[in-house]
């Protein structure tokens, strides 16, 4: 059995069906995002794990044990909020020591600890200061330090990050990756950021109205979504009725709903690319330019469509507004969704 299982869980907020006969597995060790728009019970789901909600039906096993109604106190799972939840009248030291001390920790050991998890936020010198007195980020430092002190079973994070600017955001995110295996820690982390949880996950479970849509890694989920919503929401792809990709590629395409294509893949030339077997060619106008840090997206109306194409932005101007040019994508490329 996994390390960690949710079978058939239902969650029930009076008449809205939060959770549907939700079935995840989590092994020991991994790394696992619930990654989702808000309201599709992603941190419901978390919640439910950390005993803060009751499930309304299903069961939940930790380390081979059902845990579904147990106290939260005793499933010694850990959790981080968004909200850094500090108190206040206490310095980072007496912040991070507090589990400790309600568990009557000895006091050598509850030192040794603390002064371990410190360095291991790189929190060092900071211990005297109380929240007020820190920034952002290192509230959310204390507040995890507080958590891995206690060493659970489960680190569990539920969206922690969202309320800090990029650039700090992004140190926070590769600090949390290593303590997760330095520690050998299972941790399951809540998001809405799909950079973030390509950057971060081991496994990556795609929820959208209480739904799991799909799990697997980051590269699986970005280069083989199963459905237009998963195409959607990890990455960015051109979306096409397969009715209009047929009128593109001048005869009918047989499959499902939609064709779905990555902009990166798609070259673009102002010189026609002309025919080729293992490619889908077309041309248009470009109707529009958006630099995008290290890529520049172009958006081409080719008449029945239009088609995102990113470019690595070299510095220069490669097309203007209101120019013809030609596109080709390997017909591998093409997913049929």
């Amino acid at each position: 059995m996994a390390y960690i299982v949710f079978q058939d869980i239902e969650k029930y907020y009076g008449e809205n069906h939060v959770l549907k006969k939700t079935n995840l597995a989590v092994k020991k060790g991994e790394f696992v995002t619930l990654l989702g728009a808000s309201g599709c019970g992603k941190s419901t789901l978390l919640r439910c794990l950390a005993g803060l909600e009751q499930v309304s039906s299903g069961k939940i096993f930790l380390d081979g044990k059902e845990i579904t109604y147990m106290n939260p106190r005793n499933r010694n799972v850990g959790m981080i909020f968004q909200q850094y939840s500090l108190f206040p009248n206490l310095n980072v030291y007496n912040n991070i020591s507090f589990g400790l001390k309600m568990k009557k920790v000895k006091k050598d050991i509850i030192h040794e600890r603390v002064q371990n998890a410190i360095k291991m936020v790189d929190l060092n010198g900071k211990e005297k200061k109380y929240p007020s007195q820190l920034s952002g980020g290192e509230q959310q430092r204390v507040a995890l330090a507080r958590c891995i002190v206690t060493r659970p079973k489960v680190l569990l994070l539920d969206e922690p990050l969202s309320a800090i600017d990029a650039k700090l955001r992004k140190s926070l995110q590769s600090r949390i990756k290593e303590i997760h295996k330095e520690l050998g820690m299972t941790s399951i982390f809540v998001t809405h950021d799909q950079d973030e949880a390509m950057t971060m996950s081991d496994t990556i479970h795609l929820m959208k109205d209480g739904v799991i849509e799909q799990s697997g890694n980051p590269f699986e989920l970005y280069s083989r979504p199963k459905n237009s919503f998963a195409a959607s929401f990890i990455g960015n792809y051109n979306i096409l009725p397969t009715h209009v990709f047929s009128k593109l590629i001048h005869r009918e395409y047989l499959g499902f709903n939609n064709v779905v294509i990555r902009p990166e893949l798609i070259e673009i030339s102002n010189i026609d690319y002309g025919k080729d077997r293992e490619y889908y060619c077309f041309s248009g106008k470009i109707i529009g330019i958006l630099p995008q840090g290290n890529i520049i997206r172009y958006t081409v109306n080719i008449k029945e469509a239009l088609l995102d194409i990113d470019v690595l932005n070299n510095g220069k101007e490669l097309y203007q507004l209101e120019q013809q040019v030609f596109l080709r994508v390997k017909k591998d490329f093409c997913i049929n969704l």
